[in-house]
């Protein structure tokens, strides 16, 4: 055992000295921290204490140490947004002043700006229910299509979204499929005969004697929304039963089903969500969806 200038053991296989401390015949060497690394910290250290009296750092009981800057990157954050709302705020008013999706696309600045602006809030309070691209789900309509209940220009998008279908504002768009069966306004073989006239006029396979039998039923009860040759009427949001898109299903048990139970779905209405420029990027967006017309 070799021992140094300062009493201290050295350690045979490495010729360090040992600081004296063992635990279980382990032995601690006494290696100090490089040069480098202690000129780090210190410069940390030193750092460290510039920052706290200069930027905010210590809590207290009713407030913070704001430090000698007086920094806040709160109201950094709040000049930034206000900028931002600045800017956009010149966009959005021009959306307010346009009527067609053509004044838009002449605009590429604004076109861009509502894309942007529309992605967002369609992802943030449609994509739930209508699908992230727009596709749709069986009750919530396709959005890609160019097939619309209520019409699709951009200033029915924007009244859709405006107002809602049969949503509990007082200009909600409204129309009523009655409940024929359930209602007792047709039997269940009259509804049968009518479902077989829809598959009919649909294209689909069908019997073609009940059919016929359903036929004057339809002209009865039906073709006042869904007009004589069943092609539906936007502006009572009749849809169109010829074109073999449907909104909760076209196979003949679901086509029975709603004549029977009759349909209602709800959308809300968005002005008391959304501002008036909001919904106009809104229904630009949805309009460029691929459907709009």
């Amino acid at each position: 055992m070799t021992v140094s200038e300062n009493n201290n053991e050295i350690d045979d296989f490495t010729g360090v000295e040992t600081t004296g401390h063992e635990w279980d015949g382990v032995k601690e060497l006494n290696n100090p921290m490089p040069r480098w690394w202690l000129i780090i910290f210190y410069v940390s250290v030193i750092w460290s204490i510039g920052y706290w009296v200069l930027m905010p750092s210590w809590p207290g009981l009713t407030g913070y140490l704001k430090g000698t800057r007086e920094h806040s990157e709160r109201e950094n954050v709040d000049v930034a947004l206000a900028a931002v709302n600045a800017e956009r705020s010149v966009q959005m008013k021009q959306l307010l002043s346009v009527s067609s999706m053509t004044e838009i696309e002449r605009d590429p600045q604004l076109l861009e700006y509502s894309m942007a602006a529309g992605g967002s809030l369609f992802g943030d309070n449609c994509a739930t229910c209508h699908g992230a691209g727009g596709q749709g789900f069986p009750g919530y309509p396709s959005l890609v299509d160019d097939e619309w209940i209520w019409g699709g220009s951009l200033d029915e998008i924007r009244q859709t979204l405006h107002f809602g279908i049969r949503s509990t504002h007082p200009d909600t768009r409204l129309n009523i499929m009655q409940a024929f069966g359930r209602d007792g306004l047709l039997t269940r073989e009259q509804i049968s005969d009518v479902t077989e006239y829809v598959l009919d006029i649909s294209g689909q396979d069908s019997d073609a004697e009940a059919a016929a039998r359903g036929a004057p039923l339809f002209a009865q009860q039906c073709t006042s929304c869904h007009g004589v040759d069943g092609r539906g009427n936007q502006a009572l949001g009749a849809p169109n039963l010829t074109d073999g898109i449907w909104l909760y299903g076209g196979d003949p048990s679901v086509i029975r089903q709603t004549i029977y139970n009759g349909r209602g779905g709800v959308m809300p209405f968005w002005t008391d969500r959304l501002t008036d420029e909001q919904i106009v990027a809104l229904s630009v967006y949805v309009h460029s969806l691929g459907g709009g017309e």
